[in-house]
């Protein structure tokens, strides 16, 4: 088995550092026991496995030359770009340096370079190789089979190492070099943790942390206006660390909602990878899919998508450990169209291209995996011994890098030609703070302070291979700057990765460059819920805030916020897109509406016929007839009728302060007049026939005059209630929004009107109506009078009738209060009620008489002695008697007369009773 490291667990003791050394130490060198030095020159190298650079101040490499293998085995195929690539730039750079007579004058670097095999453990066991040299061995117990005293190879003394590449490896070997104050650069390793000081102290990057990158993904996620994804990370510090930072910032910002977070295991069983697809389609809104994985698992996810079906569903955003790498995306081109992918920014190093060109097997004997690099490159076989299987083609030696094989510059370069620069800088920094004017290394750094060496690091600041500044913070972290890359499929059907922004601190991306599957210029949807209408509210469901149910603002309610509806006030409603509130129309009874023009027409007829009455009684105002009627008398009555009549086109006008106090003067006055005039009639009779059932005297107040003054009595009383109306409640015009307030605001109206409540209406007619009982009251008293009596008959039949309609007018008035069309109902019933009864006194009271006027005069002459028919029971008066009675006279007045009753008939006689001739 493997061992296993606990990268939380720190010694606190020499004693159990020396027991985690040595036991690490074992594991590495299996045979412990001291070796000669070889004398023989074709004996295997000491290194076979490493490589080892002479130099005054030696240096330690970590590099992914293999990947990690199957079955248990730690190292597995050959990386041509992360391995050969990156070594042979630490190599490139430490030639530079050593040939440089500016930085590090007389002095030479040196290195020793190990393979990770992209494996944390097994770079562990590596590592313990830089730290050899700070163990001492204990040889007392050792013996030689010839008894001499065993010699100890003398380890190579690690001053500061460069790498790793992957972040768990880093992590691993930080956990080692920090308790030997060994101080590292890594070139890839981007996790958060290592920035974590206290834990990570003496380890510095080149690279930014993954803080930043996921701050530049979490950017370019809301540049996109997706709120809605999901992450998927390959297990390991640098996977977990990314997605846990990209995750933190969302909670932070607020905006974006993780649908899943899930990770890739190291040893992913078969159909992992589908199972990884399946879990995504679950959550099938959240197609951006945030990737913090290796090339090998972001690889195998995409071959996975493709399998699935999915080709253009997920909108991929990837790392830098995607970045503009093709081994990701060789092979299934399609499914990874329109992906995101991060990288550092840097630039291609021209003179390490050179220098990687002309490496051949000839002169690159100090690279011990360039043979097979050569192979795996070349696709041929090395003679016998090669490490290629199969009937391929011999190797000739003679081939060329870029001539006969692909070539293009790996990413990092840059970044491990800086981290050894940036070590160089420290040291020479150092060289000159403790050996200055000393060629050479001095005794001062004969054994360099490892502590010493890290604060020189921190303090660098040079340009790069690229023309960048190299600089370290606090944390020993790089600066972040990146450049945003998308895979586009040309119009060529070539695909490649182009540059369509960059982020430094702040994100700047060319949204208008970007080219999706669909060919729609338009950015595709990673959202859970589609943004709500106008006028609708976002439910949100509880845990998930990028998740919503969209709710209409209903009845007179109003988007408020993209999260409540509020209520309108009284007097608004919403608008049509319900995002405010307008001002309810304000409607009032037009003249033109079928609610008016009905009571207008009878109005006008009525006013017509009530002004061709009183022209008419004009006119003949000293004939029998209108004498008889009481000519004073009928012109109040007619004023009144006329009143009743004219209040229509009041009730209908605009309403404002003149009209609103017309109305109330006016409403009840009309009817006060016709009543106040007929039961002043009515009583007039009822008291004469009263009066001449205990005397021949007649009454008091029965002349035209006391008539005059009992009917203007009667409507001052009227007159008094509408003004101390007017005192206590001033005119005024309101707008009533109640009355049609329906469930559809679309349809709400505000009515301009008096402010004349129904109970003040009621009052208003009350007295009115009670003048309307109490004459319909003596009517029915005098209805045994003699049919031509006084109109005593015609003013009953006139009075019943009226009783009637303002019986129908009550339930018609009260019970359609609660109606939308209430003003319209009410205000026609009112107006209709009013002209009937004017028309009923008008018709019954006049007509007859204006007949008789035009059509038949001669029916118009004075009538002194009549018999009458009088139905009265009170006396039957026998043959030949005779009867003091009051008889009308041709003015109105009554006098005395006797009558000569004949057999059956019966009379009206005073309390003597009947006389005999």
């Amino acid at each position: 088995m493997e061992p296993q490291w606990n990268p939380t667990f720190y010694p606190q003791s020499p004693s159990v550092v020396f027991l985690f050394v040595v036991t690490f130490y074992t594991w590495l060198l299996p045979a412990t026991s001291p070796q000669r030095i070889p004398t023989d020159p074709q004996a295997a190298p000491e290194y076979a496995h490493s490589i080892r650079l002479d130099g005054d101040i030696i240096l330690g490499g970590l590099f992914p030359v293999h990947s990690r293998g199957d079955r248990g085995t730690p190292c597995g195929e050959l990386k041509k770009e992360k391995g050969i690539h990156r070594l042979e730039a630490m190599m490139f750079a430490i030639d530079l340096i050593n040939k440089d007579p500016e930085l590090l004058p007389n002095i030479t670097l040196g290195a020793r370079i190990l393979d990770t095999c992209s494996r944390d453990t097994y770079a562990l066991e590596q590592s313990l190789t830089f730290v050899q040299a700070l163990i001492e061995r204990d040889g007392s117990d050792v013996r030689c089979a010839n008894g001499d005293p065993p010699i100890f190879t003398k380890p190579d003394k690690i001053v500061g190492v460069i790498g790793a590449a992957a972040s768990s490896v880093s992590i691993m070997v930080a956990n080692i070099l920090r308790l030997f104050k060994i101080p590292q650069i890594s070139y890839a390793s981007t996790a958060p943790e290592l920035s974590d000081n206290t834990r990570y102290d003496f380890f510095s990057r080149v690279v930014p942390p993954d803080s930043y990158q996921a701050q530049a993904m979490m950017d370019i996620v809301t540049a996109m206006e997706w709120n809605y994804v999901s992450t998927l990370a390959s297990e390991g510090n640098y996977g977990e660390s990314g997605v846990e930072a990209f995750i933190q910032i969302s909670r932070e910002t607020g905006g974006v909602c993780i649908a899943q977070s899930l990770k890739i295991p190291r040893e992913p069983r078969q159909g992992e990878f589908d199972k990884i697809i399946r879990r995504l389609l679950e959550t099938s809104n959240a197609r951006a899919i945030i990737m913090f994985a290796n090339e090998d698992d972001i690889r195998r996810v995409l071959d996975a998508a493709k399998r699935n079906n999915q080709t253009g569903h997920f909108l991929w955003v990837g790392s830098d450990s995607w970045g503009s790498k093709i081994s990701p995306v060789l092979g299934q081109v399609r499914v990874a169209e329109g992906a995101i992918t991060i990288l550092p920014k840097r630039a291609s190093v021209d003179a390490f291209d050179r220098y990687f060109r002309s490496r051949s097997l000839s002169n690159n004997r100090r690279n011990v995996w360039f043979a097979e690099f050569w192979e795996e490159n070349f696709n041929c076989k090395l003679g016998m011994h090669g490490k290629r299987p199969g009937s391929l083609k011999k190797c000739t030696g003679l081939e060329k890098v870029g001539r006969d094989s692909s070539y293009e510059q790996e990413g990092k370069v840059q970044f491990v030609m800086d981290a050894v620069y940036a070590m160089a800088h420290a040291l020479h920094r150092m060289h000159r703070e403790l050996c200055y004017g000393y060629p050479g290394l001095c005794p001062r750094m004969a054994n360099i302070d490892g502590k010493e060496l890290l604060s020189h690091i921190r303090a660098v600041n040079f340009n790069g291979s690229a023309g960048m500044p190299v600089v370290f913070n606090e944390k020993g972290d790089a600066p972040g700057r990146y450049d945003i890359f998308q895979y586009q499929i040309s119009n060529r059907s070539t695909a490649e990765y182009r540059v369509i922004g960059s982020w430094t601190n702040k994100l700047h991306l060319k949204v208008d460059a970007m080219r999706w599957k669909t060919g729609d210029p338009s950015l595709p949807p990673s959202v859970c819920s589609v943004p709500c209408r106008a006028g609708e509210r976002k439910k949100v469901v509880k845990g998930v805030p990028c998740c919503w149910h969209c709710e209409r603002c209903e009845g007179y309610h109003y988007q408020a916020s993209e999260f409540t509806c509020e209520l309108c006030s009284y007097e608004m409603r919403p608008d049509a897109n319900r995002t405010g509130c307008v001002p309810i129309p304000i409607i009032k009874l037009e003249w033109h509406s079928p609610w008016a023009v009905v009571p207008v027409f009878i109005s006008m007829l009525g006013i017509i016929a009530t002004s061709f009455v009183i022209v008419t009684f004009v006119r003949y105002n000293d004939t029998p007839i209108v004498r008889a009627s009481g000519r004073e008398m009928s012109y109040v009555l007619l004023t009144g009728i006329f009143l009743c009549y004219g209040i229509t086109f009041l009730m209908i006008a605009t309403p404002d302060v003149g009209v609103c106090s017309l109305r109330r003067i006016f409403l009840g006055l009309g009817m006060c007049f016709s009543y106040a005039a007929l039961l002043t009639k009515t009583n007039r009779i009822h008291r004469i026939f009263e009066q001449g059932k205990k005397s021949v005297t007649a009454p008091r107040f029965i002349s035209p005059a006391s008539q005059l003054v009992i009917t203007f009595s009667l409507i001052s009383v009227q007159l008094l209630g509408v003004f101390v109306w007017f005192t206590v409640d001033p005119p005024h015009t309101v707008v009533d929004y109640g009355e049609q307030r329906t469930q559809d605001p679309m349809s709400a109206r505000g009515v301009l009107k008096c402010d004349i409540s129904d109970l003040s209406l009621i009052c208003s007619l009350g007295y009115s109506i009670l003048l309307m009982v109490t004459c319909t009251v003596y009517a029915i008293k005098t209805r045994g009078v003699p049919e031509t009596f006084n109109e005593a008959k015609p003013i009953g039949f006139t009075m019943y009738t009226t009783c009637i309609i303002w019986l129908a007018f009550i339930p018609i008035f009260f019970g359609t209060s609660q109606s939308a069309e209430r003003m319209y109902i009410q205000t026609t019933t009112l107006t209709i009620s009013l002209s009937l009864s004017a028309s009923v006194s008008l018709g019954m009271l006049y007509m007859p008489k204006v007949y008789i006027i035009l059509f038949h005069p001669e029916q118009n002459v004075p009538k002194r002695k009549r018999s009458f028919k009088s139905p009265n029971p009170f006396c039957a008066c026998p043959k030949g008697s005779t009867a003091n009675v009051l008889v009308p006279g041709t003015t109105g007045h009554p006098h005395r007369s006797q009558v000569h009753v004949r057999t059956g008939q019966s009379c009206f006689v005073s309390m003597n009773g009947c006389s005999k001739l």
